[in-house]
């Protein structure tokens, strides 16, 4: 299950300076990689920029030899109604299964969805997809961030 399911993250770790964020999406946008999610943590002195791309293996690359650090983590998306509990749903169900979650974060996925990134300990994360999929909730295959 993990194999068809496992979405590459990638995240980027960022002194907190004023336009570190520009140079990381000027490399993408250069090497024509395109963003499909992100998330931004920071701290007063860094900053994680954790991006779901198009191409994970280019852009891993790109910002390698550009000297950003790049680490490379497997998460899972959900794809649930678009309305008050949708989010709930899940987190319930991975809650009840003693699943620790160590983040999340989101994007409207159309008109009346919304999808859900997770990122759960690796341990886990084959038994977080059976516990979603079981609990009725859409998992998201990796082609809707990658494209044919």
């Amino acid at each position: 299950m993990r194999a068809k399911y496992a979405i590459k993250q990638l995240s980027i770790f960022l002194e907190n300076r004023k336009g570190r964020l520009k140079e990381v999406t000027q490399v993408l946008a250069e090497a024509k990689v395109n963003i499909r999610a992100l998330a931004l943590a920071e701290s007063a002195e860094f900053g994680i920029l954790r991006l779901v791309v198009d191409n994970p293996e280019k852009a891993r690359s790109v910002l390698s030899a550009s000297g950003f650090t790049v680490k490379e983590q497997d998460v899972f998306a959900v794809e649930v109604p678009d309305q008050p509990g949708g989010f709930y749903q899940v987190v319930r169900l991975l809650t009840e299964a003693d699943i620790n979650i160590d983040y999340t974060y989101a994007f409207v996925g159309g008109r009346d969805s919304a999808i859900l990134i997770f990122k759960v300990p690796d341990e886990y994360f084959e038994k977080a997809l059976e516990v979603v999929a079981q609990g009725g909730v859409k998992l998201v295959e990796p082609i809707f961030f990658y494209g044919s």
